[in-house]
């Protein structure tokens, strides 16, 4: 049994990933209910249960949650979708909009995607120096999805649960 599960609170609001088989623990001891099952089961001597794709918890927890996203080189690239913010291209490296040199920080409103040449292009110099804009402001990544799965793929059976419309890709 491989795979992920999406943990829920009793109040149905996502905490967090849980392997299959973690899952299947917190049902057979009683401490979860699944909510979303797979075609999958897992046979023991006196019972069978279908693998869960998203179980609750039967009694509420308090879990206090990180304010940030942590700042990652595949989660820039997850954000810009693997796509060069000053020409479109693939992403094969970070940029710091305003370079470090030049006293910009390493933080998620200073670094986008961006390709091998447009990077080395750039260099250290500002995007008035070059004379080009990005279409958008960078910003840290939010919602539940990040909060939980960061730079993971999302099981697209999760997405109800999470709020999603559309999937967060790795």
């Amino acid at each position: 049994m491989t795979g992920a599960t999406l943990l829920l609170n009793a109040t149905y609001e996502p905490l967090c990933v849980v392997s299959s088989r973690r899952a299947v623990v917190l049902v057979l001891a009683a401490k979860a209910e699944a909510v979303d099952i797979t075609d999958d089961e897992v046979h023991a001597e006196r019972i069978t249960l279908a693998v869960p794709i998203v179980v609750r918890l039967t009694r509420y927890v308090r879990v206090p949650y990180p304010v940030q996203v942590p700042l990652s080189r595949r989660a820039v690239f997850t954000r810009d979708g693997s796509t060069c913010v000053y020409c479109g291209g693939s992403a094969t490296s970070i940029d710091h909009v305003v370079p470090r040199s030049r006293g910009g920080t390493h933080t998620w409103d200073n670094v986008v995607a961006a390709c091998r040449r447009c990077n080395h292009t750039k260099a250290d110099r500002s995007l008035a120096d070059m004379g080009w804009s990005l279409p958008h402001p960078p910003r840290a990544p939010s919602g539940a999805a990040w909060r939980l799965l960061g730079h993971r793929a999302v099981d697209p059976r999760w997405h109800a649960w999470l709020g999603m419309s559309e999937p967060v890709s790795a």
